[in-house]
C-alpha cells in the first residue's frame, strides 16, 4: 500500500473493442490457465489502494474478479483516454485521498509489479503525468495521471472530440519512465489470436527457468 501523496486509485482499462481478436473481452482468454485479467489483476492489485474496472456492456460478465465496475460515458466511444477520465471520476468521488489514477491495459499479461512504484518516481521531479516506455517504445496506456486534471480531460473529450492519449498527455509535462525487455518486453500485448500462442510459448519457456 502507498501512504500520503502517493495514494493511487487503479483502473484496468477493458473497454476495447478487440476488432483483431474477432470480437468480446480479449482479456478473458486463458494463458497457462489463467485469463489475461487474472494476471493482470494479481499483478496490479498490490501496487495501488483501490483497484476498479473500467468496461462497457454487461457488468455481470466479469462478476467473478469481484471488482468495482466503472463505465465509460454512455454517449460515445471514445477509447482509452475515456476509460482514463471513469476512473479519474470515480476516484475523485470514492477515493479522495489518492491524488493520483494509474491505468492498465488488460492485454498485457506481464505487467511489471514495479509499475506503480517507478511511476511515482517518474513525477518526483516536477513531471505532470508518468508514461512506461520499453524497447524505444512508449506506452501511454501503461500510465500514471494526476486526478486533478479530470475536468481538462473531460473538456478536451467532450468539447474537442480528442481520442489520442498521446495527443492529450503531450500538453503536459510527461516523464517517459524505461524498463528493460529481457527476457521479455512486460508490456507484449495480446491484440490477435497469434499473440495467444506466443504468450504461452513466453510462460513454457519461464517454467523451465525463465522469468517472464
Amino acid at each position: 500500500m502507498i501512504e500520503g501523496e502517493d495514494r493511487v486509485v487503479g483502473v484496468l482499462l477493458a473497454g476495447g473493442q478487440s476488432r483483431r481478436m474477432g470480437g468480446g473481452d480479449k482479456c478473458l482468454n486463458e494463458i497457462g490457465g489463467a485469463t489475461i485479467l487474472e494476471r493482470v489483476i494479481a499483478a496490479a492489485r498490490p501496487q495501488v489502494d483501490h483497484l476498479i474496472l473500467n468496461t462497457n456492456g454487461e457488468a455481470r460478465r466479469f462478476a467473478a474478479y469481484g471488482l468495482t465496475v466503472v463505465p465509460d460515458d454512455p454517449a460515445e466511444f471514445a477509447g482509452p483516454l475515456s476509460g482514463v477520465l471513469a476512473g479519474m471520476e470515480w476516484a475523485a468521488t470514492h477515493a479522495s485521498e489518492c491524488p493520483w489514477l494509474a491505468s492498465f491495459p488488460t492485454d498485457t499479461p506481464f505487467l511489471p509489479r514495479t509499475l506503480v512504484a517507478r511511476l511515482l518516481a517518474g513525477v518526483e521531479n516536477g513531471a505532470d503525468i508518468a508514461c512506461a516506455t520499453s524497447g524505444g517504445r512508449l506506452h501511454p496506456v501503461c500510465a500514471l495521471w494526476p486526478v486533478g486534471l479530470r475536468a481538462e480531460l473531460r473538456r478536451a473529450l467532450h468539447q474537442e472530440g480528442l481520442r489520442e492519449v498521446r495527443q492529450w498527455a503531450r500538453r503536459y509535462r510527461v516523464a517517459e519512465v524505461p524498463f528493460e525487455t529481457a527476457p521479455v518486453d512486460p508490456f507484449f500485448n495480446v491484440n490477435r489470436p497469434e499473440d495467444l500462442i506466443a504468450a504461452e510459448a513466453i510462460l513454457a519457456e519461464a517454467a523451465m527457468g525463465g522469468e517472464p
